[in-house]
């Protein structure tokens, strides 16, 4: 397992990836590799399968609770430190305290953003599609947590020259905040555009204090033996992005 370097003592980030070494086989080409969501109808034995080997895996750094949520493109983000509820949590956000206890989110496109204190105490994990992002989840999320984030680490999105989208959704952001209008560039189509997720991140991350923002050097459109992509595939598999404290 690959781990993001250059964070806080005890802090462990990363992202699956298609390829895993015990990956199971799946009938559905479209769904090969290490699939780890349950909501695109591949065989759940299977999809638990996966997630059980990524906990076996964790359990090596001490981790003995993993949480995954329901996700829904919102700007609901909720603190966890108890134990973990029989039916999944609604939202696109997740903070933590506690050690031993790892943060999952799922893409395939949109962004996954993971935050943390200086001192390894709290972390954060939270997805952001461009609504997530427009409708302030980076800023929820960071309200939520109990201490400032200092870090912040993006992990692989789709990149700008595979993201057209349209009028409305710069719109969205530029009436926000207007010093947006640098991560549009205009398409080929009157009113189309092409949005930088990561650039969009970057910009509020640092508005809310952030100082250290890494990653986002990655597509998920164009890696597409490392990476899942909805825009690729519309029928396709989740990554999972995951940060924790070691026990």
């Amino acid at each position: 397992m690959q781990f993001v370097q250059g964070l806080p003592q005890g802090v462990y980030v990363g992202q699956t990836h298609i390829q895993h070494p015990k990956a199971l086989p799946s009938a559905q080409p479209e769904l090969e590799g290490f699939n780890l969501a349950l909501h695109v109808n591949d065989e759940p034995q299977r999809v638990q399968q996966h997630r059980m080997f990524l906990l076996d895996e964790f359990a090596g750094y001490g981790v003995d609770k993993v949480t995954w949520m329901t996700q829904t493109h919102s700007t609901i983000c909720h603190t966890f430190n108890e134990e973990i509820t029989f039916d999944a949590l609604v939202g696109d956000g997740l903070v933590t305290q506690t050690q031993g206890h790892a943060l999952m989110m799922m893409t395939a496109d949109c962004l996954p953003v993971v935050l943390g204190n200086a001192s390894g105490s709290e972390v954060a994990n939270l997805h952001a599609g461009w609504r997530g992002l427009a409708g302030g989840i980076i800023e929820n999320t960071i309200t939520e947590m109990t201490s400032q984030p200092t870090w912040a680490w993006l992990g692989a999105a789709i990149s700008q020259p595979c993201f057209e989208i349209g009028e409305e959704v710069k719109t969205a952001f530029c009436a926000k905040y207007a010093a947006l209008e640098t991560a549009f560039i205009a398409g080929e189509q009157d009113g189309k555009y092409y949005a930088d997720l990561y650039a969009i991140a970057r910009y509020i991350l640092k508005q809310q204090g952030v100082e250290i923002v890494t990653g986002g050097d990655q597509c998920s459109f164009r890696q597409s033996e490392d990476f899942y992509s909805y825009r690729r595939h519309p029928k396709t598999g989740r990554m999972a992005t995951f940060v924790f404290i070691r026990k």
